[in-house]
């Protein structure tokens, strides 16, 4: 992902941003859409944003063929091993937690009641094929980007740290909001060290299934 290109236009970048976070906001708000559940109504969103994403930087299809088709496995291992090293810090962190906070478990149980009456198969597919890798598309690889092109790339982090986590805040799910800000800041970094989206992708996507599918808390 080389610096010095020309990139979409900044009103336009911040009108994606102030979308995504309407869409976002009233998904934690709400939760449910007329007949569309969290999961359907959270597909969707990601959906128009990185059809947004694609619209808005033209030049962002190109980058990330080449992101894909160069280092493929070194940057899949690297997500691989990310999102295990993060998934160890949610252990340790619920544990503490669950000791500390009398609302932790509610809050908790919170999140995974999301779940219910959702096939699990459903929620893998939707997993792997949209959430993860268009939440990256979006919140790491198109809006972090180009908020910190060359040689501010560091405002782009704290931007789009900030945006991910503030829509959380909609939930009024302290264990939630701290879990947002704590993937922010992790994949925020991730992109900032090594500017890959397939590398944020795969972190993201392995980090979802081992929380709600394989090792769920």
């Amino acid at each position: 992902m080389s610096g010095g290109r020309p990139g979409p236009k900044p009103r336009l970048v911040a009108a994606s941003a102030a979308l995504a976070a309407v869409l976002f906001i009233a998904l934690f708000r709400f939760r449910r859409l007329g007949p569309l559940d969290f999961w359907a109504w959270l597909a969707m969103n990601i959906a128009l944003v990185v059809a947004l994403s694609f619209a808005v930087d033209k030049g962002y299809g190109r980058r990330l063929k080449k992101d894909i088709g160069t280092g493929f496995l070194r940057k899949a291992g690297i997500g691989i091993v990310s999102a295990i090293a993060l998934y160890a810090v949610f252990a340790a962190g619920r544990a503490a937690a669950l000791r500390l906070f009398p609302f932790a478990a509610a809050g908790i149980g919170n999140v995974y009641s999301l779940r219910s009456g959702v096939p699990l198969l459903l929620i893998v597919l939707l997993i792997v094929l949209l959430i993860g890798p268009g939440e990256e598309i979006f919140w790491r690889g198109f809006f972090q980007e180009n908020t910190g092109a060359e040689p501010g790339r560091t405002a782009g982090f704290i931007l789009a740290s900030l945006l991910y986590t503030s829509v959380h805040l909609a939930s009024g799910n302290v264990m939630l909001i701290l879990a947002a800000a704590l993937c922010g800041l992790f994949w925020g970094w991730l992109y900032l060290r090594f500017r890959s989206p397939l590398l944020n992708i795969v972190s993201h996507t392995v980090w979802d299934l081992l929380v709600f599918v394989l090792f769920p808390f």
